[in-house]
């Protein structure tokens, strides 16, 4: 009997694919997860492959090890791309704010939406995409300021990322993330700001990234991926982990949805930096003539 006679061999494989695709948006191996939450590698890949009937306990330890809501996780319809926002959006609301929201809802309100600050541009993309490179060399040639978001977040909390994320976890990084992207639109100056790959995990933080930022998804193949990361040194989190290329494949595939979300996207497969560098402020240069305008700011000189 297979998956599509059967709904609860279906359920659980549909319960595994979305397990294995929220791991992969946080960048997380299957050694990892099973290191923080303390299961098995062998059980989470029979839980992520639908033959793992995992009981409630053991699936909340998953989510919070990955920094996720439980509900994530439940295979069920969801009403709308932008439900994980709101229902977020919620979970942080005052009782006044609930009541705001519930009035426009039922059509009681006639308040108008308001408008967010443009920002500036958003780099996004998986680790090796050339975010920070490429990012300072836009931000040089327009006058602009060039901002990496995770140097912020070090900075403002005196501690790595990887310590950040060994103290207080995925869901910890993530609110530290946000608050650090608050205090940066907070500045009201134009910048290029490189994000972290994973910053497409956090519905409401990539909201924010999307409404207030001109957001270009730098792309590569895997393979070039792969190597600038190694040529960088950085692994994490999948050092040592000998399915390093079948994890980034495994990532880039559950992000590339979210990814696509970005304005415009630049490819950067088979270029040198300055060959890219080009590509990217081709891909601006229209956005630079008229977004700062409608803004009442000065257009940069291209």
């Amino acid at each position: 009997m297979d998956g599509t006679s059967d709904p609860e061999t279906g359920f659980l494989e549909q319960l595994g694919q979305r397990v294995r695709t929220m791991r992969a948006l946080r960048g997380m191996s299957r050694k990892v997860l099973a290191k923080v939450s303390g299961i098995s590698e062998r059980y989470i890949a029979q839980l992520e492959s639908g033959k793992g009937n995992v009981s409630i306990v053991l699936l909340r330890r998953v989510s919070n090890a990955m920094g996720a809501h439980l509900e994530d996780l439940i295979p069920h319809q969801e009403p709308s791309p932008d439900w994980a926002v709101i229902r977020d959006l919620l979970r942080k609301a005052t009782p006044n704010q609930i009541a705001q929201a519930k009035d426009i809802l039922t059509g009681q309100s006639g308040a108008e939406p308001r408008l967010k600050s443009f920002a500036g541009i958003a780099l996004i993309g998986l680790r090796g995409a050339g975010k920070s490179t490429l990012g300072k060399l836009l931000a040089k040639k327009i006058g602009w300021n060039f901002v990496e978001l995770n140097k912020e977040i070090e900075a403002q909390n005196g501690l790595s990322v990887a310590e950040i994320i060994a103290l207080y976890g995925q869901e910890g990084f993530r609110r530290l993330e946000q608050a650090a992207l608050t205090q940066l639109l907070a500045r009201k100056d134009l910048t290029v700001l490189a994000t972290g790959g994973g910053i497409v995990s956090e519905p409401v933080t990539f909201d924010l990234i999307l409404s207030s930022f001109y957001t270009i998804w730098l792309k590569a193949e895997p393979e070039e991926h792969m190597a600038r990361v190694r040529k960088q040194g950085d692994l994490r989190p999948m050092a040592d982990d000998r399915s390093a290329m079948a994890e980034l494949r495994n990532i880039l595939t559950s992000r590339e949805p979210l990814y696509a979300r970005a304005s415009t996207v630049v490819d950067t497969a088979g270029l040198t930096v300055d060959a890219a560098a080009v590509r990217l402020l081709d891909a601006v240069s229209p956005m630079l003539q008229n977004e700062p305008k409608a803004f009442g700011l000065r257009s940069a000189a291209v």
